[in-house]
């Protein structure tokens, strides 16, 4: 049997110090194959986010353990961690996070330059993610003259450039109107189903959550259900 893609057994993360410490993860466990939609859903505080930056090795647990492809990221350096988060993730966050003064190119060219990619094939690559994402007109644009909409495309062509195994989403539509929201979660998913890319998606919105796979319900740092798609508990 294969191991899950992503794997986190009895997670806690707690924040603070003293009397002010609390805990934002309280013993999760949850797996994810590869290819899965995975929705974490919860209220502002529940911890989903704190999962999703675990899960993609943003932030290390208190105690439990991660894997990813069944390796232990507690055994790597943070090099190694490095080069998986740069190789095999991509993100795509509520804040868009671009270069305000760089073009779309360069933005998009960014996880190439890290990983040590020569300019011809940076450039090649994520002009050809550009065209997949319809942006090849804005390649000479400065991200800070983009619409919203289109700056959440950037954002999603930089996390596909490396051509990733997952890409973790935290809120993606957050800061979009409905219509602009409902392309971005077309692309994402259409990523997913034809391309078998892994999703993991942090949300309240529970539309984006239904277009899933699977949803996970976190309450207080802790899982409380867990759904199908088809509504079903788990």
């Amino acid at each position: 049997m294969n191991s899950p893609l992503l794997e986190a057994r009895t997670i806690t993360k707690s924040y603070g110090r003293g009397s002010s410490r609390f805990a934002a993860l309280d013993g999760v466990s949850l797996a994810v194959p590869a290819g899965e939609a995975l929705a974490i859903v919860g209220k502002s505080g529940s911890g989903k986010s704190t999962l999703m930056h675990l899960l993609a090795l943003l932030d290390t647990p208190d105690s439990g353990s991660l894997r990813v492809s069944g390796s232990d990221p507690a055994t790597m350096s943070t090099a190694q961690m490095g080069r998986i988060r740069n190789r095999d993730f991509g993100f795509v966050f509520q804040q868009f996070f671009l270069t305000p003064h760089a073009t779309v190119l360069e933005n998009v060219m960014l996880p190439l330059k890290i990983a040590g990619i020569g300019v011809r094939e940076r450039k090649l690559r994520a002009s050809a993610v550009l065209e997949q994402l319809e942006l090849s007109d804005k390649a000479a644009n400065k991200a800070i003259n983009l619409s919203g909409g289109q700056k959440q495309r950037v954002v999603i062509a930089r996390a596909l450039v490396n051509r990733p195994k997952v890409i973790f989403a935290d809120e993606p539509t957050g800061n979009l109107d409905t219509n602009t929201g409902r392309l971005v979660e077309d692309i994402l998913f259409s990523l997913n189903h034809d391309h078998g890319i892994t999703l993991v998606i942090v949300t309240h919105d529970p539309e984006l959550a239904a277009r899933c796979d699977r949803q996970i319900f976190i309450r207080d740092g802790r899982e409380v259900r867990s759904l199908d798609y088809a509504g079903a508990a788990a």
